[in-house]
């Protein structure tokens, strides 16, 4: 009787607390999707405002869209994205996973030295002016590499995929040494292929960094706006927008702004539901085993 008792007191507390922790995530993802509704909703508003929030545009128009693409001046900053984009997000995996790949190695000399030289980049940072006097020394400025090389690798994913590397087996990699692979050999046909969601996740991580990046544009880039990418090019717009307008057009201002934001996330939006299966994954082996 004692232990019936026990077991629906159990099963009410645990009751409970599912409750409570539905009702905090349903307002959680209320707290996150209402900002992003507002947004969607007013890029397509007439008459969006900053204060007013509706669930369905007042005045529908697509005219805010039809500025952005109409632009012939926005092909250009949208390919320098891409080519940033892709360039750096592949050149920050493979040196973040060389990297990577070094540390998890128990017999690597110096391997406690090197992995608290990266630790310290996490606690420690130079700032701004350091890091640019360090590009302007190396003469990268007004070219796409002073975007590209600084930030290639990032202490906090490099941590984590060494963590990931090293929930892998050593008994596959010494099966592959003794078959007659080698070091390299061992690294990209056994340990690349097995580490699939880590490289994933952190591959994301690294995409919309250098998607979004727009401050190191405007930085190091000053006598170049050809180079300028894709999301100085929609704050020259909205900008542009604000103080001249645009004849023929009476959409609010507002609308475009929202409008900026969509077309900013939409190659990060179709590009996630292809790592979206490895990324949970990724994240939490890699965050088990250090």
């Amino acid at each position: 009787m004692s232990i019936t008792i026990s077991i629906r007191k159990e099963s009410a507390g645990r009751k409970i607390f599912l409750a409570a922790n539905g009702l905090f995530m349903a307002m959680t993802v209320l707290i996150i999707a209402i900002p992003l509704a507002k947004v969607f909703i007013d890029s397509f508003d007439e008459r969006a405002s900053e204060t007013v929030f509706r669930l369905v545009p007042e005045v529908f128009t697509l005219d805010a869209y039809k500025v952005i693409i109409t632009r012939r001046a926005l092909y250009q900053p949208f390919l320098i994205s891409l080519l940033t984009t892709t360039v750096g997000t592949a050149m920050s995996l493979m040196i973040t996973s060389f990297f990577a790949y070094a540390l998890a190695q128990r017999d690597l000399p110096g391997r406690r030295i090197f992995l608290g030289m990266a630790m310290i980049t996490m606690v420690f940072r130079a700032g701004m002016i350091p890091l640019f006097l360090v590009v302007k020394n190396l003469g990268l400025m007004n070219s796409l590499w002073a975007v590209i090389l600084p930030r290639l690798v990032d202490a906090y994913y490099l941590l984590l995929l060494r963590s990931f590397f090293s929930t892998i087996p050593t008994s596959i990699m010494d099966a592959s040494r003794i078959d007659g692979c080698s070091n390299t050999g061992t690294f990209f046909r056994i340990v690349l292929p097995l580490s699939k969601p880590g490289l994933a996740a952190i591959g994301l991580f690294y995409l919309v960094f250098y998607w979004n990046q727009f401050f190191e544009y405007i930085l190091y880039i000053q006598t170049k706006p050809a180079l300028h990418n894709f999301q100085v090019f929609l704050r020259s717009l909205v900008i542009e927008t604000e103080t001249q307008g645009f004849e023929g057009f009476s959409f609010a201002t507002q609308s475009l702004k929202n409008a900026a934001v969509v077309a900013s996330i939409i190659p990060v939006l179709i590009v996630y539901p292809f790592v979206q299966k490895y990324f949970v994954k990724g994240i939490n082996l890699g965050a088990v085993k250090g």
